[in-house]
């Protein structure tokens, strides 16, 4: 049976929508990954584009707010930024929840070749350390 990982931030835009990508992608066989937002908003179109680079296509996925997930039970809950950390500070869902944070590309300024340099940084880290920490023990 796949472990369930939901990953928090506050929009549900940027990177959570990533890592939910990321790890049904390449941890597929072990867990089933799903993204919210302390306030729904959209999936940001940038995001998309660097997800396609690797091949995962999140286009269908859309943002939806965490009270979309009450009564659901998840093995972990992840928040990836420090606001959905102070406001979500407890899950019922969630058997542990921890705090891995990444930096919000979506601040990124300048040309859009350097925004999406950084949301290509942002997602490359977390590509390798959300896979390494849920790789790392699925916390029966």
């Amino acid at each position: 049976m796949k472990h369930r990982v939901l990953f928090l931030c506050t929009h549900n835009a940027n990177r959570s929508q990533m890592a939910e990508g990321l790890a049904n992608h390449f941890l597929g066989g072990q867990w089933e990954a799903f993204s919210a937002g302390t306030e729904a908003t959209a999936v940001n179109p940038r995001a998309i584009r660097v997800m396609a680079e690797l091949g995962i296509d999140i286009s269908n996925q859309r943002s939806k707010n965490l009270a979309e997930f009450d009564g659901q039970t998840f093995d972990r809950v992840i928040t990836l930024c420090g606001d959905a950390t102070e406001k979500c500070p407890y899950f019922v869902g969630g058997v542990q929840r921890e705090h891995v944070g990444f930096d919000d590309p979506s601040r990124a300024t300048g040309t859009e070749e350097e925004i999406m340099a950084e949301f290509r940084r942002v997602r490359d880290e977390m590509r390798q350390e959300l896979t390494a920490h849920l790789s790392g023990g699925t916390h029966e």
